[in-house]
C-alpha cells in the first residue's frame, strides 16, 4: 500500500498536538488541509484514527498504534534528509525547542535574535510546557530544563547564566503594614503568594539557604497560580500589595530596581546552577540544532 509522506505527517501533526487547530499553528499550515489529508489517510488504510467530538480530537486505538510506530520512522527520514542539509553553505530547515516558561523569558531573548541573525535559513519554533518531556515524543529537536529534571541517555550542554537565585519580595506598602520579616521563619506570619506545577506539586515549602544552613518554610497564602502562564499574575498581586511573591531573581529584577518590590531576606536567597540545553544522544543531530548547540558553546556570556 502506498500512502503519501504528507499525509502521515499530517496525522502526526494531529495527533501530537491534540487537535487540528493546534496541529496547524505548530506545522504552518491549516486546519481545513490537516483534515483533508487525515480523511485521505482514514480512507486508504480503511480505519478511523481519530475519535472526533466538538471539543476534542483523540486517537483512536488504531491512530494511537499508528503514532507509536510512525513517530520514530519520520523522525529517521528527518535525519536522513539532513544529511544532505550538511552540504549546503548554511544549515537549513526547522528547529523546534521545548522550555520553560523561565527560560523563554530569562534565557532566551539573550540568545535567540543573534541566532537567527546568524542562521537566516533557521527556522525556530519554541513551545513552552512546564513539565519535562520526552523531545521526541513530543515533536521537538531539543528542550531546556534544570539539571535535576535531566535523565541519563540525554546530552547536556550549559545554556543560560550559570548561576542563579530565588529572591523573596513585595511591595513596600506590604511591608510598612506587615513588618519586614528578618528571619525565613517569620514568613509563617505572612501572606505568601504561591505557585503550583502542571504535575500538580506546590512550590512551598521555601527553600532558603545562608552560611550552609538550610530552612524549608511551610509558607502559605491567600493565591496560588499555576506556574508559567499565570506566574505575572503573582508578580502583580504582590506589586499591588497582596503579598511576598518567591521566584527567580531575573524575573523580579526590574521590579526590583524600579522600587515597586523591595527585596527581603537576601541574605537568605537560595543559589542554584542554571539551566541546561539537552537533547538524546541516540540520534543524528539535525543541522539546525547542530548549528543552535555550537552558537551557545561559542557564546562568550555564559563562561
Amino acid at each position: 500500500m502506498k500512502v503519501d509522506l504528507g499525509d502521515l505527517n499530517a496525522f502526526v501533526a494531529v495527533a501530537r498536538a491534540g487537535g487540528f487547530r493546534e496541529g496547524a499553528r505548530i506545522s504552518g499550515s491549516s486546519p481545513s488541509f490537516l483534515s483533508e489529508a487525515v480523511r485521505r489517510l482514514e480512507t486508504q488504510l480503511g480505519v478511523r484514527l481519530f475519535n472526533r467530538t466538538t471539543r476534542s480530537v483523540v486517537p483512536t486505538e488504531a491512530g494511537k498504534g499508528l503514532l507509536e510506530r510512525l513517530g520514530p520512522a519520520l523522525t529517521e527520514v528527518e535525519s536522513a534528509l539532513d544529511v544532505v542539509n550538511r552540504f549546503r553553505d548554511r544549515p537549513a530547515g526547522t528547529l523546534r525547542l521545548n522550555v520553560p516558561v523561565s527560560a523563554a523569558r530569562l534565557v532566551l531573548p539573550n540568545i535567540i535574535p543573534p541566532f537567527l541573525a546568524a542562521y537566516p535559513d533557521i527556522r525556530l519554533e519554541v513551545i513552552t510546557e512546564e513539565s519535562f518531556v520526552d523531545v521526541l515524543a513530543a515533536g521537538c529537536d531539543a528542550g531546556i530544563r534544570y539539571d535535576e529534571r535531566l535523565e541519563q541517555d540525554m546530552i547536556a550542554v550549559p545554556i543560560g547564566p550559570r548561576v542563579q537565585r530565588y529572591a523573596a519580595a513585595a511591595s513596600p506598602a506590604y511591608l510598612d503594614r506587615h513588618g519586614r520579616p528578618q528571619h525565613p521563619s517569620e514568613l509563617l506570619g505572612h501572606a505568601c503568594l504561591l505557585g503550583r506545577f502542571a504535575s500538580g506539586a506546590m512550590t512551598t515549602p521555601w527553600e532558603f539557604e545562608r552560611d550552609g544552613e538550610v530552612l524549608r518554610v511551610d509558607c502559605t497564602g491567600p493565591l496560588i497560580v499555576r506556574l508559567g502562564g499565570a506566574t505575572d499574575l503573582a508578580v502583580d498581586a504582590a506589586i499591588a500589595g497582596t503579598g511576598i511573591v518567591y521566584l527567580f531573581e531575573d524575573w523580579l529584577r526590574p521590579h526590583l530596581d524600579s522600587g515597586a518590590l523591595e527585596p527581603i531576606l537576601e541574605p537568605w536567597w537560595l543559589r542554584f546552577s542554571g539551566p541546561f540545553l539537552y537533547y538524546p544522544g541516540r540520534r543524528l543531530v539535525p543541522a539546525p540544532l547542530r548549528a543552535f548547540i555550537d552558537f551557545v558553546k561559542a557564546s562568550a556570556q555564559w563562561a
